[in-house]
Parts: structure tokens; C-alpha cells; sequence
């Protein structure tokens, strides 16, 4: 393709009245290819926005909880890293963007893409065939990869685990696919079957790569090699590592920094001040434990502050055909991280004394 058909499109910037709310950024998205791909762009916005979500719910109750820093620390040249978090990033965003636009061409939003009726006709199994409107996966694959990978530019060690792990993320839209079927016969006998396939929920494909982040492989370089740049030794370290990883592996190549603590420029705001649980209905152990690993176990205090909480009660339904509620508050305990007392911190002798300069 001539260069002249090389956009980039700052989605931050077009699109950050849309999405201001929600406290994103995605910098630089490179469109690759005609200008047709303009009817795109918005679908990839929000994909990747749909990937950050998910990325924010599934860490909501982690030290590192996908700040709004994520996505934009994971694609700038100057801020890359390759930790396990980022490796989830560039995964679940990919899965976004392949999600979305599967999506919006099945709901007929795109006037170049349609069903994917590749099968249909043929035996899918015993007492089914294949039918009806499967969810166009291969388009949405095909696209998200020009939008996504365009991303990386270079050709080091972090390029080739930053385009792997998109990979994982497009397999994983894959993987998680649903049959869903329709029956037939006579007087509603079922003797014969006609499926098709559907996207799963997006919180479906969050769980599956929350599994891939924790089983998430270091891959461990010949670092002398590595040393040689873009060298035939170079290329072959890096050729060597991969041929051993798994297409829906996750990989990654720097340890993760201490997320307890804030670190400005590599965008960690540290846990002083987040909110955890201790109490609540049908809470996860892992959300049980929240307050101590997030608090306790980062050497802060957690402290509990009641919140009034304005919500929707004592609502009636009024014939015909409405639902009147009142307004009513309550007080809601809430707690939080937050620094300890150093008097309370301090060693014994320091207490006595402060305690008997009091007097």
C-alpha cells in the first residue's frame, strides 16, 4: 500500500468527547489501508473503550486496577513496558476492538460485511446442520488487526510480545463462541437442528483472559543476544523464545513494579485512598480479602467512613402503567485505604515518651 493511504487518527482527541466520562485515552491508533476504513474508526473507539471496562472490572479489586494510564502506557514508544499487566492490556483491547466490530457488522451497521454463512448446508454434527446468521468473526479479526497491530512499528522483543498478545486477545473472541441452534420437525419433534455462531458476552472473554493473566508466562531472553539489536543473533534469540509459547498464551518480560506504592511517571497511583470490602452479600473470597491486600499488606490502615446514599424505594406500580418510587437515604458504611497514625506505628519507648511529654 502507497503511503499516502497512511492515517493517523488520535482517537483520544476525535473521540474524547464521547468517552471524557468514562476516563480513557488510547493515543495514535494508526489506521492502515483505504480511506474506506474511515467507516471503522468509531467501532474501534469503542471496542477499545469496551476493552478498558472490562479491564478496569476484572483488576476493580487489585493492587494494579487498569488505570486510565493503562492502554496509553502500553502502546507509547517512549513509555512501553512488558509486564504481566500490560500483557492483559494489549489482549483484552484487541479482544475489544475484534468484539465490536463482529458486532456492529452482524447488527448490519457495516454495508461491505454480512453473516458468515461459510458453512451453511453442511453437517455439523449428528442431528444439525449448519445455518442461519453466524456472527462474521473472520471480518472483525481481519480489521481489528489493521487498526490494532499497526500499532507496532518496530521489530524488538516487546513489538513481537505486544502483536502475540493482541493474538491471544483475537483468539480468545474466538474461542469463547457460542452455538446456538434452532429446531425443526414436524410438530415441534426436533428431528433436525439448524445452528449457527454467536458471540459470547464480553464478560465471558474478561474472565477467560483474567485466567490467561494469571498463568501469564515470563519469557526469559539471552540478553547478550538481545543486546545486538535487530542482528540475525538477535532475531534468532528472539525466534527461539517463541517457538516454545502457545498461540493463546500470554507472555510477558518484565517483572511488574510495587504497586503499593505511587509512582507517578510510570502512571501508579499506589492504594492510599481505595476503597475495599469487608462486608457484603454474595462477596468472592478474593473480594473478602480485598481490605488486606490492598490496605493491610501495603502497610496503610483500612479506615471506614459512612457514606448517605440517595436510592429508589417503597416503589408501587399504578395502573395503568407506571411505577411512582420515593426518595430515601441512607447511611452506607464504606472503607478505605489510608495511612497510619505514626504515633501508632511508632516503637515503644518513642510512645511512652510523647505520652509522658503530654503530661
Amino acid at each position: 500500500m502507497k503511503r499516502s493511504t497512511f492515517l493517523i487518527l488520535s482517537i483520544a482527541g476525535l473521540y474524547g468527547a464521547a468517552l471524557r466520562a468514562a476516563a480513557w485515552s488510547v493515543n495514535n491508533f494508526l489506521m492502515t489501508g483505504p480511506k474506506a476504513y474511515l467507516t471503522y474508526s468509531s467501532s474501534v473507539a469503542a471496542g477499545a473503550h469496551s476493552g478498558m471496562e472490562e479491564c478496569k472490572f476484572q483488576f476493580g479489586w487489585e493492587r494494579w486496577n487498569c488505570p486510565e494510564s493503562a492502554l496509553q502506557l502500553s502502546t507509547h514508544n517512549r513509555l512501553r513496558s512488558a509486564t504481566r499487566e500490560t500483557s492483559f492490556v494489549h489482549a483484552i483491547s484487541s479482544a475489544g476492538v475484534m468484539y465490536t466490530l463482529t458486532r456492529n457488522c452482524s447488527m448490519g451497521d457495516f454495508e461491505s460485511c454480512g453473516c458468515d454463512d461459510s458453512r451453511n448446508g453442511r453437517v455439523g454434527g449428528r442431528g444439525w446442520v449448519w445455518g442461519g446468521c453466524s456472527d462474521n468473526v473472520e471480518f472483525g479479526e481481519r480489521i481489528s488487526k489493521l487498526f490494532v497491530d499497526a500499532l507496532e512499528t518496530g521489530h524488538d522483543t516487546r513489538a513481537l510480545i505486544n502483536l502475540h498478545n493482541n493474538e491471544v486477545g483475537r483468539l480468545a473472541v474466538k474461542t469463547t463462541m457460542k452455538r446456538a441452534c434452532k429446531c425443526h420437525g414436524v410438530s415441534g419433534s426436533c428431528s433436525i437442528q439448524t445452528c449457527w455462531l454467536q458471540l459470547a458476552e464480553f464478560r465471558e472473554i474478561g474472565n477467560y483472559l483474567k485466567i490467561k493473566y494469571d498463568q501469564a508466562h515470563k519469557l526469559e531472553m539471552d540478553k547478550r543476544r538481545m543486546r545486538a539489536g535487530n542482528s540475525a543473533d538477535s532475531r534468532g534469540a528472539t525466534a527461539e523464545t517463541f517457538h516454545h509459547v502457545h498461540a493463546t498464551e500470554l507472555v510477558f518480560l518484565e517483572d511488574s513494579p510495587d504497586y503499593c506504592t505511587r509512582n507517578a511517571s510510570l502512571g501508579h497511583h499506589g492504594t492510599e485512598g481505595r476503597e475495599c470490602l469487608q462486608t457484603g452479600k454474595n462477596l468472592s473470597q478474593w473480594e473478602k480479602r480485598s481490605c488486606r491486600r490492598l490496605c493491610t499488606e501495603c502497610g496503610l490502615r483500612v479506615e471506614e467512613r459512612r457514606t448517605e446514599v440517595v436510592a429508589s424505594c417503597n416503589c408501587k406500580f399504578h395502573w395503568c402503567c407506571t411505577v411512582r418510587c420515593e426518595q430515601c437515604r441512607q447511611l452506607v458504611a464504606k472503607h478505605f485505604c489510608a495511612r497510619r497514625d505514626p504515633a501508632a506505628t511508632a516503637p515503644n519507648h518513642i510512645k511512652r515518651r510523647n505520652k509522658g511529654h503530654k503530661r
